[in-house]
């Protein structure tokens, strides 16, 4: 699923007192130092991405929970969490993603920028039939494909139902369920040769076949209609794994099902999601996920993503392919103007992989003039001429230079035998070298070259030790510290009461002389079981009995005796009826609220925690620099 986007978690920053060789630091924390740039970059980027404005802070306001962040990020380094391999190879993933739209220059026009935007505001929703081709696929092959599914469009063509023809011959496994239907999609959800023929195909008809890195597909366009936007929503996730046993998938759903309960009880739904989603990108974010539109993620959760009216709405546990989720709509916004969706429409294009090969030349081209690159020309003539099967003695000269660092054998050599090429010409492999060595020469500059890039990595670098170290030292602690919790609950009980109830049964008879038996045996002193077992006798349930405390609005025929309520629906007073009584607010128990306590008593370590945090690594703040940053 998506990237790790830390933004909400990464409260940052600090300022120097006395640090006047370096002008621009506003904070040091233990050895790290943020600069004044680095800091308003991610207060003014945290604080347009709220819920609501009285959410905003002032620099000052924002400065303490950013040094609280640093402080576990520091400590986190200390203990050299940082060096894990798991760490290392994490963090490298996400700057591999983040840094592809950084090593390629694709060239687009005002007229593609204009229709993408005219594609935004619609959504199309869309059947297809797949015929896949591998990528070695033999020309001959392609034709026996595209041939196969042309005759496909025939039948279609004479009257088969297009779903009909999905299910038979779609080499896109999902056909077999979803009968090729894609749902409703807009523009940068599907590959570009597919996203244009599905736009360009009128409603109620089918396209010729049309080719993309998948095969060849068939498209049938159902409707198009108003793009609804896109929604912003926080979720937590129970993975199930596609393989996975039935007792996996119904442990899952008990433990999904225990969360939707502590959230109906009051518990954080950032914190819940910090400690119990299996989707660690966005659980460091307190469950949020990127924005996105109903096309861009699977129809069993945007369906009941976008059925959330309101910011703040939860809804129940949803079972997609992925696993169970519960969702929280945080945001919602419609399609931007076009002068506000350019600058995101031409990012898009240039990620789009169908463009890259071209825009990749391009992009080479460009940087061999900003880093002055040189080939000589007669050992490249040389190379020329050997093979690399035949183990030649390569030319000792220099082949190319760029930004000052020459390229010879030695380097050719090590590159040959990492990409394990054991035969073929060495001018074959020379271009393909070239692209390599320019292309990690610029990845090697990008948090140089690009702030808002080095910005990222940070965030990205920091919230994964935040992560790491918040399980290790508050989550997983918490919930298993069982002596800890009990303490804290005893010392702390009164903070999470039950308002007034009503303790005691709810009794529901087949009939009036049910009822007025049962009412006479608890007058005689029955309890609620004896009752039961009195009335039941014969193995014919006459009378049912459900026991508990209630408070209002919990239970709606309490709510009709107790307080007054409405009539509940398809209710009898005459064969329904309660007894107990009214009880004051008292404390809920342990168990009752343990999540409520969990939730507590891990505020309660980390805020000690912080304590000896702030005691150990020293912290800076440069206070008249803070005070130059303006309030968003």
């Amino acid at each position: 699923m998506n990237r790790i986007f830390f933004s909400l978690v990464l409260f940052l920053v600090f300022t120097l007192g006395a640090f006047a060789q370096q002008s621009d630091i506003i904070l040091k924390v233990g050895h790290q130092e943020i600069s004044k740039d680095e800091f308003e970059h991610i207060y003014r980027k945290n604080n347009n991405n709220l819920y609501s404005d009285t959410d905003k802070k002032s620099p000052a306001e924002y400065l303490e929970l950013f040094i609280n962040f640093k402080l576990k990020v520091v400590e986190a380094e200390a203990l050299k969490m940082d060096t894990s391999q798991s760490f290392i190879n994490e963090l490298a993933g996400y700057r591999k993603e983040v840094a592809a739209p950084y090593l390629t220059d694709i060239d687009f026009n005002e007229q593609q920028v204009q229709e993408l935007y005219r594609r935004m505001t619609l959504e199309v929703d869309a059947s297809h039939i797949l015929l896949r081709i591998e990528p070695n696929t033999s020309p001959q092959k392609k034709k026996e494909v595209l041939d196969k599914i042309s005759a496909i469009k025939d039948e279609i063509m004479a009257g088969k139902p297009f779903d009909d023809a999905a299910m038979e011959y779609s080499e896109d496994p999902s056909a077999q369920t979803n009968k090729g239907r894609l749902g409703y999609f807009s523009a940068f959800t599907m590959v570009a040769p597919f996203e244009d023929a599905a736009f360009n195909t009128p409603v109620g008809e089918v396209s010729d076949p049309i080719k993309t890195d998948f095969g060849y597909h068939l498209i049938k366009v159902h409707d198009v209609r108003q793009n609804k936007g896109e929604i912003q929503v926080a979720h937590i996730m129970k993975n199930i794994p596609s393989e996975a046993p039935a007792e996996e998938k119904i442990k899952a759903k008990a433990a999904i099902d225990s969360i939707y309960q502590l959230l109906l009880d009051g518990a954080d739904f950032a914190e819940l999601a910090k400690k119990e989603s299996q989707d660690r990108r966005s659980a460091v974010r307190g469950g949020e996920m990127p924005w996105f539109s109903a096309g861009r993620i699977v129809s069993e959760f945007s369906g009941p993503a976008f059925a959330l009216k309101n910011n703040g709405d939860i809804s129940k546990p949803v079972e997609t392919p992925f696993g169970y989720h519960i969702i929280k709509r945080l945001n919602a916004r419609p399609v931007p103007p076009f002068e506000e969706a350019r600058a995101s429409i031409e990012s898009q294009i240039k990620k789009d992989a169908t463009r890259l090969a071209s825009g990749k030349k391009v992009f080479i081209e460009k940087l061999k003039k900003e880093y002055n690159f040189a080939e000589n020309k007669a050992a490249i003539e040389e190379l020329a001429k050997l093979s690399i099967s035949d183990d030649a003695v390569l030319p000792e000269d220099t082949l190319f230079t760029i930004d000052n660092k020459n390229f010879g054998a030695k380097e050719l050599s090590a590159f040959i035998s990492q990409q394990k090429i054991s035969s073929g010409s060495y001018l074959a492999v020379y271009d393909t070298w070239v692209i390599y060595e320019i292309t990690r020469l610029e990845d090697s500059k990008l948090e140089d070259k690009y702030p808002e890039f080095r910005y990222l990595m940070n965030e990205y670098h920091d919230g994964i030790l935040l992560f790491n170290i918040s399980q290790e030292k508050i989550w997983n602690f918490a919930a298993q510290d069982t002596a800890g919790l009990e303490k804290f609950y005893e010392k702390d009980k009164d903070k999470h009461l039950w308002g007034e109830r009503f303790k005691g049964h709810i009794i529901t008879c087949k009939n009036v002389s049910v009822r007025e038996e049962a009412e006479n045996l608890f007058g005689a002193g029955m309890n609620a079981d004896e009752v039961l077992a009195h009335i039941n006798g014969n193995d014919e349930e006459l009378i049912s009995i459900e026991s508990g405390a209630w408070e209002e609005a919990q239970n709606p025929i309490v709510d009709y005796y107790v307080w007054n309520g409405k009539d509940p629906e398809d209710f009898d007073s005459s064969t329904t009826f309660i007894r107990g009584d009214k009880i004051e607010p008292e404390p809920k128990t342990l168990d009752e609220a343990r999540g409520l306590f969990i939730s507590d008593y891990q505020d309660y370590l980390e805020k000690q925690w912080l304590k000896e945090l702030r005691s150990k690594h020293k912290v800076k703040v440069n206070k008249k620099l803070l005070k130059t940053i303006e309030s968003v």
